[in-house]
């Protein structure tokens, strides 16, 4: 990997981690649909004005199904479901979950890329597994039903990002990265407005609301989408999707200086097993 994309990587970590912060922040006052639906908006809209103004041609007319498509399964759905987890979970707990990502992505190129699953590559989905189990067991948390369904929502979160990655490799070659940025997230955000509209937020907007929604929506998704996308065109998508191994670390420390959250022992060994785990599956087989 370039020198230039290794930065790219590290920065969309930084920029990513925050993500879960704000989300938990925003949790109470906007409720699930109201973060993806802001976000996506505010991130896709903010884009495509920069494309208007600068003249560039997305294609949209061509490429609309594929922005369509790729909104909703890497937006859309990630965000209603991290949404949901925000009003349940720790943003650390959502950040070491997330590391599950690169897994899912290696499951999903598998079965739709051939990429053989060795037994190794099989006990790295156990490691990776035993680390989530972990992890839902490593803090002051009533294993109650709202706690186990965050969890899964969590999970059902990385394994849409995996499927998008894989769709991208496969099916995304002719679509710019500038372009799927923009407007992958706004035509999700229009494809969210209807439920947005039957399911209105909690809690009253502030002034910490709205930085947090401009921070969540300018930040963490249309600076972060840019960088995520010329990741997966210039390294590919299991490269772009290992930037998961580093967002834990940073997003634990935000959670403590920022949320007064507290990291456990549990939560770094679980944090390991599914970094580990990840690591072991996507390592290259050796040639014979």
């Amino acid at each position: 990997m370039s020198r230039a994309n290794v930065a790219r990587l590290v920065a969309l970590a930084v920029i990513w981690s925050a993500s879960f912060v704000f989300m938990r922040v925003l949790a109470p006052t906007l409720g699930p649909v109201w973060i993806a639906t802001s976000r996506v908006l505010i991130g896709g809209g903010a884009l495509v004005l920069w494309f208007v103004v600068t003249g560039f041609d997305a294609g949209v007319r061509r490429h609309w199904r594929a922005y369509l498509f790729v909104g909703v399964l890497n937006s859309a759905l990630p965000f209603l479901l991290f949404g949901y987890a925000a009003g349940h979970l720790p943003a650390s707990y959502m950040a070491i979950l997330n590391a599950t990502t690169p897994m899912f992505g290696a499951v999903s190129s598998a079965l739709w890329l051939n990429d053989r699953l060795t037994t190794v590559k099989v006990l790295g989905l156990v490691a990776g597994a035993a680390g989530v189990v972990l992890v839902s067991r490593a803090g002051a948390f009533a294993p109650d039903a709202s706690f186990a369904w965050a969890v899964f929502a969590c999970l059902g979160a990385t394994i849409c990002y995996g499927l998008a990655g894989v769709w991208l490799k496969k099916n995304g070659s002719g679509l710019s990265p500038v372009a799927v940025a923009g407007w992958s997230q706004l035509l999700a955000g229009i494809a969210l407005l209807p439920i947005a509209a039957a399911a209105p937020a909690p809690g009253p907007l502030s002034l910490d609301v709205v930085v947090n929604m401009l921070g969540l929506g300018l930040l963490c998704s249309a600076i972060a989408y840019l960088l995520y996308y010329r990741l997966i065109a210039d390294a590919g998508p299991t490269r772009a999707l290992t930037v998961a191994y580093l967002i834990p670390a940073f997003a634990m420390l935000w959670g403590v200086l920022f949320l007064g959250e507290s990291i456990t022992l549990p939560m770094v060994a679980g944090c390991a097993l599914i970094v580990g785990g990840t690591a072991t599956i996507l390592r290259p087989a050796r040639a014979s």
